[in-house]
């Protein structure tokens, strides 16, 4: 794994027992422990996640909001000083380039936070575009990120800062955050289908709120978590991940994110006319949630049929940590999608019943 990228906290991996494997050219840990008892811990108590891979822009100057608007899905003109949004950037026939956040701190000034693996692809698409008056930075090697995650995250980072953490709201962020004497952006959007907190901070302050974190949350049960467990919590709460339910030949309508994608706003912007046709007339393809009722785990990439058609195929598929259930996401043709109907699966030489059923999966009482 000699070229592979590394995190400020590799290091802090090892004394935790931390599994690495190859992430889109990053060594990162895939597991601490087990990854049912990561999931379980943030679904019930508190996991806490490096996720300092993840690519972070600053859009600054006069012309940073229109820029915006042009260049993604999302209506930025109702996005509040302090706020956050979730939002698309898309080619021109409505392909997805990536998912990413959006946070405002004032008209002239954003920060942008884009999938690890889109990093060098997301800045040029962005610069290709960039008009007067618009000035990009990729700070992505300046910034760590730490996501505390699960239903105790408040009260624990709560120990570490005097900032009232009840007034960053759902899709909200403070910046300057002290944390014992760390300064850190702290937001609150999370991954996971749970509560939590997102840490953005200087590369030298992460090991540092790394241990910190862990020491605070020690009676609530806090455990670090990999990227194993992330990726179960944010399947079970039908969370796209780029790459799977995401790519350049899916659109996020057919991914089931229209509501990240205002075709009504004013403003141009990059694919437009197809979403807004996809929206209207509905797409042709549609992400549904699958249950094997055969025994099988559907795993991405399988095809899935009807009556011996090949109708599309699954994006993500696991046994779910939570239910105890074989799951799948799945992208087929849209006439197949109502609740109740019965599709097979091909798991390896076999093709497997399943049925498409409601998703998500989870959703937190």
């Amino acid at each position: 794994m000699g070229d592979l990228k590394r995190t400020p906290l590799f290091e802090v991996y090892k004394g935790h027992g931390g599994k690495v494997i190859d992430f889109g050219g990053w060594e990162l840990p895939v597991q601490f422990s087990r990854i049912g008892e990561e999931h379980e811990a943030v679904r019930t108590k508190a996991g806490l996640f490096d996720v300092s891979h993840m690519g972070e822009f600053e859009v600054k100057g006069e012309g940073a909001s229109e820029f915006l608007q042009y260049m993604l899905t999302n209506d930025i003109s109702k996005l509040k000083t302090g706020g956050a949004q979730y939002t698309i950037m898309c080619y021109e026939n409505g392909g997805t380039v990536d998912d990413l956040l959006v946070y405002k701190h004032s008209d002239q000034h954003y920060l942008l936070v884009v999938n690890a693996s889109n990093i060098e692809k997301d800045f040029n698409w962005l610069e290709s575009h960039a008009t007067e008056g618009v000035e990009l930075a990729n700070i992505s090697d300046s910034t760590a990120q730490l996501a505390l995650q699960g239903p105790a995250a408040e009260k624990i980072l709560q120990k570490l800062t005097d900032t009232e953490l009840p007034s960053i709201g759902f899709f909200k962020f403070k910046n300057d955050v002290d944390l014992q004497g760390n300064r850190a952006l702290v937001s609150r959007t999370g991954y996971t289908g749970e509560d939590g907190f997102e840490i953005y901070c200087r590369p030298e302050a992460a090991v540092k709120l790394w241990d910190l974190i862990l020491k605070a949350g020690a009676e609530e049960g806090i455990i670090p978590c990999g990227l194993g467990a992330r990726d179960t919590l944010r399947f079970e709460a039908k969370l796209a991940l780029y790459g799977q339910e995401l790519t350049k030949d899916i659109t996020p309508i057919e991914a089931g994110i229209g509501f990240a994608v205002k075709t009504d706003k004013e403003a141009d912007f990059i694919g437009k006319e197809v979403l807004k046709q996809q929206k209207e007339a509905g797409a042709p393809r549609k992400l549904v949630g699958i249950e094997m009722i055969d025994k099988g785990i559907p795993r991405s990439h399988y095809e899935v049929f009807k009556d011996g058609e090949r109708i599309g195929e699954v994006t993500t598929g696991t046994q779910s940590p939570t239910l105890k259930k074989n799951l799948g996401l799945a992208l087929i043709k849209s006439e197949f999608t109502e609740l109740g109907t019965e599709v097979e699966v091909q798991v390896r030489q076999k093709r497997l019943k399943a049925v498409i059923v409601k998703s998500p999966f989870y959703k937190r009482s």
